[in-house]
């Protein structure tokens, strides 16, 4: 049988693949969230189990979108302002910084020209979208449930941790 891990010759050390390869092992212990999955490797390590052999895997993976807010005109053009301002007043402070005696010029110079090219480039980007995306949204990776994985010389032992585990966390609620 192989595995996902290789040793390497000399030390005897188990390392990660460098490639994307399928996960291996026995099922340990099955969850709703990565949360719980991530407490039942914690326990495992707690319990000192050697977790170099435990993997969590994501089954049934979706890409969730979350709405934030509604884009506006104003929001949009006050956002690229004020990313253009910071920038602007970074360059300005170099400016400064390197140009003898030039004093508080070359910052309100940079803030300024910041400020103008934000707007420019905020504006440019949420008119060519002309419509079709007025919200701001974050993205996440979920999956439907979080599996345990153990390779199978320690799968029976990690089982029974993560059994005692449920049990304690029953008689707790």
């Amino acid at each position: 049988m192989t595995t996902a891990f290789t040793r390497t010759a000399f030390t005897g050390t188990t390392r990660m693949p460098q490639l994307p390869t399928m996960p291996t092992g026995w099922p340990i212990g099955s969850y709703d969230s990565y949360e719980e999955a991530q407490r039942a490797v914690d326990h495992l390590a707690d319990s000192d189990f050697p977790v170099h052999d435990v993997t969590i895997v994501g089954v049934e993976p979706m890409l969730v979108e979350r709405v934030a807010a509604r884009l506006t005109w104003s929001k949009v053009l006050s956002s690229g302002a004020m990313s253009g301002a910071w920038f602007g007043l970074f360059v300005g402070l170099l400016l400064s910084l390197f140009t003898p005696g030039a004093g508080f010029l070359p910052i309100v110079i940079g803030l300024v020209s910041g400020i103008g090219f934000g707007l420019v480039f905020a504006a440019t980007g949420y008119a060519a979208t002309r419509g079709r995306r007025d919200f701001v949204s974050h993205s996440q990776l979920v999956a439907r449930r979080y599996d345990v994985l153990c390779q199978p010389r320690h799968a029976e032992s990690g089982r029974d941790l993560l059994a005692k585990l449920a049990m304690r966390s029953t008689y707790a609620s």
